[in-house]
Order: structure tokens, then sequence, then C-alpha cells
């Protein structure tokens, strides 16, 4: 092997490695509190599964507050995901790598089956490469096809950092500050329901999840 792939190999593991401790001691830092419907708090605190999505900007308390719970969480091949695999694979997450989009049906198809063998599923519905805030079918599909609940989180960060030349405006913040989640009721997709009526459950699902973003502090 040529020393310069060496040093682009140790660059990458160094890479990784500052990249997980600097994002876990923040997140350690921060004030994460949870609006949770007691609905929702039920299904949580029970061994049911679900299908839980939250925007891609927004995504790091997500991923935080549900660390060691066993989940799969559906990662894009890409070389962002593939720094975003390290910490989720060290949080204790089971990965799907891949798209839930309709270009990425495999990774959908296998996310469906796991959903039906008991796993909860967590991604994001604007992912892997937006539009931002636009939601995708893939959450819903899997909530319909396996008859688990959907569950949506907004984000609100009170202090961050904004990558505004990312696609999707990612928020990264900044230690000790205040993140608030807002979770709305389990949502049931009826697995009888036509496609016009999954396509009407998908905007839906766009337009709460945006509101939850929304919500004051």
């Amino acid at each position: 092997m040529e020393i310069k792939n060496i040093k682009k190999i140790i660059l990458r593991l160094l890479g990784n490695l500052l990249l997980y401790s600097v994002v876990n001691i923040v997140c350690k830092t921060c004030r994460i509190r949870q609006n949770i419907p007691h609905n929702t708090k039920q299904l949580l605190n029970s061994d049911a599964n679900y299908v839980i999505a939250f925007w891609h900007g927004t995504m790091l308390a997500n991923w935080y507050v549900n660390k060691n719970k066993n989940i799969v969480a559906l990662v894009s091949p890409s070389k962002d995901g593939e720094l975003l695999s390290n910490i989720l694979n060290k949080w204790g997450y089971k990965l799907q790598r891949g798209s839930s989009n309709k270009s990425g049906k495999e990774s959908l198809d296998i996310l469906i089956e796991l959903a039906k063998q008991n796993n909860t599923i967590a991604l994001t519905p604007d992912g892997p490469k937006g539009p931002e805030k636009e939601f995708k079918a893939g959450a819903v599909i899997i909530a319909k096809k396996s008859n688990l609940p959907l569950i949506l989180v907004g984000v609100k960060n009170k202090n961050l950092y904004r990558f505004k030349k990312s696609w999707d405006k990612f928020e990264f913040p900044k230690p000790f500050s205040e993140i608030v989640l807002n979770y709305s009721e389990p949502i049931m997709v009826n697995s009888d329901i036509s496609y016009n009526e999954t396509s009407e459950v998908i905007i839906e699902c766009g337009k709460k999840l945006n509101y939850l973003q929304s919500l004051e502090y």
C-alpha cells in the first residue's frame, strides 16, 4: 500500500474519532426537553415498535435521545453518511445504508421487512439529498405496510451553528444550549388505503412535522 493511501486512511480514522468525541460531548452538555403527548409517551415507554421520523437538518438531537435503544437507522451510502454511521454505531443503532425514496426501493423493502420483524425504524423523510423539509414517502409506506404507528418529531434549537451552504441547512447545537423536541400523537396508516389516499397522508405528515418544527420554546 502506498504511503499516500496510508495517510488518507489514518486521517479518515482520526476524523471519525474526533467527530464522534465532539458530537458526543456537545450533546451531553445540552439541556434537552421533550414535549410528548400522553399516548405517545405510553408507546415509547412500552415494548412496542414504531417508525420515527424527523427532518435531516435537525436530526442530531433525535439520534442522541434515542441512542442505545436498538433502533434501526436508515443512513445514506454517501461520505457524509459514513461519518454519521460511525456516530450512530457507537450510539447503539443497527444501521441500514441506503435511501427510503423511490430510487431506493431495495432499502425501503428491507426496512419494511425489518419493521415487520419487530424493529423500530428511524429515518429522515427529506433525506438523503432533499429537497429540505419535503416529506418523502418512505416513513409512511413503512408504517402502512408494517402496521406500526408513525411518530413525528420537530426540533427547536435555541443556540446553534447553521450550515447555510448545506442542502438541509444543518443545525449543530452550541454547548450548553437548550433543545426542545416536540412529538406528534402516534399516526396509524391503514394498510388498505389507496395510492391517492396514501399520498394525502404523506402530504399531511409533512405539514404536521413542519408544524411541530415551528412550535415556540
